[in-house]
Order: structure tokens, then sequence, then C-alpha cells
């Protein structure tokens, strides 16, 4: 594992010249706390001031002194909400099961603790919350079972009960993403299971982007295939300034980010050959941030607002620094949080894992060249 060093001041790192590291590649043109919620939070219009710094200036003494972060001495994350005080959040652990929630403020505290099957790359993978949690306090998850993959809707004092249930599971490519696009419409990114076929396979609801409407755990209406053909999951955002959704995943040949627009066109934006590991991404304003787990970078990939083309290579913001990370969140105030998977991974540091800002001097979202001007 390469050392790990502090993140240069965000200024410096847009303007330097891109990083080698980011890889070859190729473009193509084209729930028991009173919090209330979406599930995706998107900063304010890039008008708005910066936000402050997403850290208190003295650190609250908690048990796990890990520095600079929301929150250490986690196992091995993967689905993280940002709340929205910007100051606390939810995150999953894979291979537990539990969801926490975390603070800058105070100690963490378990929400709930969903049964998974930990074994492989399976586990908890996602979560996210009802667009109306405030009125009915629901969650759901992505989770791994001793016999498939699954998603499940949780509510507070209550079992968990299954929405999709059947999702192929196999030794990898178990990895799933959860987000909602509206207030009805919740869509689901399922890994291939390790078999290729079965994401070509329309019969099979690996390696898909599939749509629930409504989703419910009785009568659920028909799944619809917003997308086939994906390999191994990496993550789903949406960029609130024009509503395209973007989706990172896996294949034997190369790692990919793909963009599909409100009116449903469907685009490869980038591949990267040498298969750096894309997981978490999150966007704003026509430039996406993705994070890859195995170069233990996060890069920022821009699209013109005219054409929808890649307007260059993607520019690494941050390199090392954490080491794997997964998850990839914009909190209510515009900064951008990721939590790592150093445990899993294996190469953790003492206090690891934990949920960290990416940008610690705060600025947020990064700004294109126009607007840095």
């Amino acid at each position: 594992m390469s050392q790990r060093r502090p993140l240069r001041a965000f200024a410096v790192l847009l303007c330097a010249a891109v990083l080698a590291g980011a890889g070859c590649a190729r473009f193509d043109s084209a729930q028991s706390q009173p919090f209330t919620t979406e599930p995706e939070l998107a900063p304010g219009p890039t008008s708005s001031p910066p936000p402050p710094p997403p850290l208190p200036a003295v650190p609250f003494p908690k048990e796990c002194p890990a520095p600079g972060v929301m929150q250490g001495c986690l196992e091995s994350t993967s689905g993280l909400i940002m709340l929205p005080d910007s100051q606390s959040a939810l995150v999953a652990e894979r291979t537990t099961g539990a969801v926490k929630e975390i603070s800058v403020r105070a100690e963490p505290k378990v929400k709930t603790v969903l049964p998974v099957d930990g074994s492989g790359d399976g586990g908890l993978w996602d979560i996210v919350l009802s667009p109306t949690y405030a009125q009915d306090r629901l969650m759901y998850a992505y989770v791994s079972t001793p016999t498939d993959n699954r998603v499940i809707r949780i509510a507070d004092g209550d079992v968990p009960k299954p929405i999709l249930t059947g999702i192929p599971k196999g030794p990898t490519g178990n990895a799933g993403s959860l987000i909602f696009t509206s207030p009805t419409t919740l869509l689901v990114q399922t890994g291939d299971a390790g078999d290729p076929g079965q994401a070509a396979d329309p019969g099979s609801t690996a390696g898909k982007l599939l749509r629930i409407e409504q989703p419910t755990t009785v009568n659920q209406a028909p799944l619809t295939t917003a997308l086939s053909g994906l390999g191994a999951a990496g993550g789903l955002c949406k960029d609130p300034s024009d509503e395209s959704l973007y989706v990172t995943d896996r294949t034997p040949t190369a790692d990919r980010l793909q963009r599909i627009t409100k009116d449903s066109k469907v685009s490869t934006v980038w591949t990267w050959p040498d298969r750096p590991g894309v997981a978490g991404c999150a966007a704003s304003d026509g430039t996406v941030l993705v994070n890859l787990v195995n170069s233990q970078q996060t890069v920022a990939v821009r699209l013109s607002p005219d054409t929808g083309a890649v307007t260059g290579e993607p520019e690494v913001v941050r390199q090392d620094q954490r080491g794997h990370a997964w998850a990839l969140e914009v909190s209510p105030d515009g900064n951008v949080w990721g939590a790592t998977i150093n445990k899993t991974a294996g190469d953790a540091q003492p206090l690891d894992d934990v949920v960290f800002p990416l940008f610690p001097q705060g600025g947020g979202f990064p700004r294109t060249n126009e607007e840095k001007t």
C-alpha cells in the first residue's frame, strides 16, 4: 500500500496537471432518531457561498480518537447517508450488518443490525431512506443472505420485510446499490454474481439496473429494466442540476462510468481499461466524483453542459489519503464525505475504518474552471 499522505489544498489540486495515476482511459461524447432527510442530499446552487470546514475546530473527545474524521473504529463500510445537519450520518457496515448513526459531536449509536451473509464480497451493501421518511420512518437496504441477494424494507421496531428477492448470488459480484429517483421510484443496481452471461440474460436480475415503482411488501408492481449488461456493481448517483443518473460498474475488460439522462438516453462517459476499482460516486453541475478503490483515489470527471461530452481526463482530487474508499456522499451544506473499506481491503490502520471529509479545509464540491475565475 502506498504511504498515505495529507490531502493537498483543494485549489492546488484542481489547478495542477492531471496526475498520471488516473489511469489510461477513453471517453465517448454524448431510524429511531428524530431526523428528517431525503435519500439523496444535494448541495445548493453553485452561486451560493462555499460551505464551511466540515469538522469542528475543537474535536469532540471520542472513545475512538481517530483524527480528522467524523467517526473511526468502524468495520468495513458500505452505504452512507448524510443527515440534514451536515454533521451526522448513517453508515452501514458490510460484514456486520450494522447501521450506525454517527456524528462529529457525539459517540456512535447502533440504529439496527440486519442479518446478512458477509462471506466473500456479500453482506449489507447499501442503505437509503424513504423519500417520505419523516412520515413513514422506512429505510431500504441491499443485503446478501446465504441463498440470494435482496432488497429489504426496515421499519422502526419491526422485522425487515423483503421487497425484491432472488437476485443471483455468486462467489463474487454481490455488491448492489440503491437510489430513489422520485418519491415513488426506487432504482436497484445489481451485480453480475461473477457471471457476465447472467448480466446479458433478460431473464436474470443479475447485472441490471432495475426499476421498482411504489416499493411495497405486497402486490408489488412488475419490475422494469433500465439498464442491463452490468458487471460488478459500483454505485449510483444523481446530478440534481439536470437529473442525469450516473452508474459505475466493473466489467471483465474495463471499469465504467455510464450516464442515463432524464429522457432515458444511455451513454458511456468514461472507461478505465486498467480497472482501478470504481465504487461510489457523487454528481453536481456536470461534475462527477468517483472513488477508485484499488488505486486509492477520488477523481473528478467533467462533462460539457452543452454536449454532455467529457471535457478532459479525470482529475485526481484525492490520492492515498484514508486509503481505500467506497461510499461518496454530499451533505446538505455542500461538503463531500467518503467512507473507507480498509479492513476488508487488507491494509487497515489502527483506527480504521472511517467516515471522512474529502476536502478537510472546506470548499465543497469541485467547481468548474469558469466558476473559479
